[in-house]
């Protein structure tokens, strides 16, 4: 999995002497938050929705509807830009560009190829790519496991689900800081059902999650 497979393409840019209100538009307009900033097919900087917000007048001002308006035509993208930018190439893998984000606590990175903005990955794309990871878009027997930290232990379970006539549709492992055991996720779907809770119950191996999934469908409250 590497940026180049999950980045939108030939981003939306802006000229950094476009106005604050034409940036908004933009961004509005094309259902984006992250607007890199070109100038000469250079790139120069980067524009993000909230930068914009937060450079609105507070409600509080005194000012009149009018006055704020024509301050805000005189505001210049260049003039609230993030620099320098911190890019990624396509061959980054996802982890790496997600690891960076969280590092530098950012929401996007652009995507350069030989000095040229090829792309954009933002946090979104990253989100998307955790789903698929986890298996999340498919219906399956999610199994979580506490397993020591020792070889072959994994391989183990696997043989076991592909005994039972399941396919894995997903793995993922989390190291506790206690170094003596794992928590390890297994996504599968057609396993009998049967021989494979008769297999868990014997197994002597701690299982701390078992359930079919379905969409979760999240609450709203008003």
């Amino acid at each position: 999995m590497f940026v180049r497979d999950y980045m939108t393409r030939n981003p939306i840019t802006v000229d950094p002497e476009v106005t604050f209100p034409q940036a908004l538009t933009v961004l509005r307009k094309n259902h984006i938050r992250h607007l890199p900033v070109v100038k000469g097919n250079k790139l120069v900087g980067i524009i993000v929705e909230k930068d914009l917000l937060s450079n609105q007048p507070s409600q509080a001002t005194t000012l009149s509807v009018f006055e704020i308006y024509s301050l805000l035509e005189k505001l210049l993208v260049r003039q609230m830009m993030s620099r320098p930018v911190i890019t990624v190439e396509g061959g980054c893998p996802i982890e790496e560009a997600a690891r960076i984000m969280v590092e530098r606590k950012i929401s996007c990175l652009p995507v350069m190829e030989d000095e040229k903005l090829v792309g954009i990955i933002t946090e979104t794309d990253i989100f998307k790519v955790l789903v698929e990871v986890l298996g999340g878009e498919e219906k399956g027997f999610r199994l979580t496991f506490h397993l020591p930290n020792k070889v072959g232990e994994l391989a183990a379970i696997s043989s076991e689900i592909a005994r039972a006539g399941g396919n894995i549709i997903a793995v993922t492992s989390f190291h506790h800081k206690d170094s003596n055991y794992v928590e390890v996720m297994i996504k599968e779907k057609g396993a009998d059902k049967e021989i494979l809770n008769a297999w868990l119950q014997d197994c002597g191996i701690k299982v701390a999650d078992v359930r079919n999934t379905e969409k979760y469908q999240p609450r709203l409250f008003e």
